[in-house]
C-alpha cells in the first residue's frame, strides 16, 4: 500500500482493545458513530479469520481497516475512484478493473458496493480477480440515509446479496444483519438531532450511546435479531470464491 509507514487511524480507531467508530468529527460525523461501531465489531471478529495473502481493498480511501488486516496478510494494494495518500491506483468501479485473473487472496469491499453503479459487473471483477478460496469481505448500509451524492445508487436485501454470490461462485461463509429497528432509529434520531446547533450532538451522543448499550444487553441482543429479518441497519458478508468455472 502506497505510504503504508505513514498510516494513521481514521475512520475507526482502537480503544482498549476494541475497535470502534472515530470520536474525532473531521473523520467521522456524530450520527454516524453508532452504525461504524457496529461495523467496526463485525471486521475485528472476522478479518483475522478470512483475510490473507495479497489483499485488494476496493474503496480505501485513507485505509480505515489497515491496522486490522496487515498483520494477517503479505501484500496490500490500495484503488480508489480519487488519488489518495494510501491509494496505489485509480480506478473506475463500474470497468474492468486493470489486474490479472487471481491476483489476490483477499478483496475488501467497505460501504462501496451501494457506490457501484453496475454491481454484477464487480462482482464478476471480483471472481475473477481472486484466487480459487478466496476471500471477499464487505459490509452495506440498508436503512441509511442518502450519502456521497450523488453517487449513491442502490440498497441491497440479503436476498440480493447472496444471488450476487451465488451467480458469481461464491459460497457464503457468513451473511449478517446489522443492527434491528432499535438501531435504525437510533441512527436516524442521532443523524437529525447531530444538524441542530448547541445541543443538537450531544443529544445525538446520548441517543447511540443509549442504543449501544442496550444492544449490548441480553434484551438487545434479542430484539435486534428478531427485528432485523424486516428491518436491518446494514448487512455484513464474509464469502469465499469456491471454484473456477464459466459464468453466466
Amino acid at each position: 500500500m502506497k505510504n503504508a509507514e505513514g498510516w494513521k487511524p481514521s475512520k475507526f480507531v482502537q480503544v482498549r482493545g476494541r475497535l470502534r467508530g472515530s470520536r474525532d468529527t473531521r473523520e467521522l460525523g456524530v450520527g454516524s458513530r453508532l452504525m461504524s461501531d457496529l461495523v467496526a465489531a463485525l471486521y475485528q471478529h472476522h478479518v483475522p479469520a478470512h483475510a490473507r495473502g495479497r489483499l485488494l481493498d476496493l474503496g480505501c480511501g485513507k485505509a480505515p481497516l489497515y491496522g486490522v488486516y496487515e498483520p494477517h496478510v503479505s501484500e496490500v494494494v490500495g484503488v480508489d475512484w480519487a488519488p489518495g495518500e494510501h491509494v496505489d491506483l485509480c480506478c473506475d468501479l463500474a470497468h474492468p478493473l486493470p489486474f490479472e485473473d487471481g491476483r489476490f487472496d483477499t478483496v475488501i469491499l467497505s460501504d462501496v458496493l451501494e457506490h457501484v453503479p453496475d454491481p454484477q459487473l464487480l462482482w464478476r471483477e471480483l471472481g475473477r480477480l481472486l484466487v480459487p478460496g478466496g476471500r471477499l469481505i464487505l459490509n452495506v448500509p440498508f436503512y441509511y440515509s442518502i450519502h456521497a451524492h450523488p453517487h449513491d445508487y442502490y440498497r441491497y436485501t440479503n436476498f440480493a446479496l447472496q444471488r450476487f454470490a451465488t451467480l458469481n461462485a461464491f459460497d457464503t461463509l457468513h451473511l449478517v444483519a446489522v443492527g434491528g429497528i432499535v438501531e435504525i432509529m437510533a441512527d436516524l434520531c442521532a443523524k437529525a438531532l447531530s444538524k441542530l446547533p448547541l445541543f443538537g450532538p450531544p443529544l445525538a451522543m446520548l441517543t447511540q450511546w443509549m442504543a449501544g448499550g442496550f444492544a449490548n444487553s441480553a434484551l438487545g441482543t434479542r430484539v435486534a435479531q428478531t427485528s432485523s429479518r424486516h428491518f436491518p441497519l446494514g448487512y455484513f458478508v464474509a464469502a469465499f470464491i469456491a471454484r473456477l468455472r464459466a459464468l453466466a
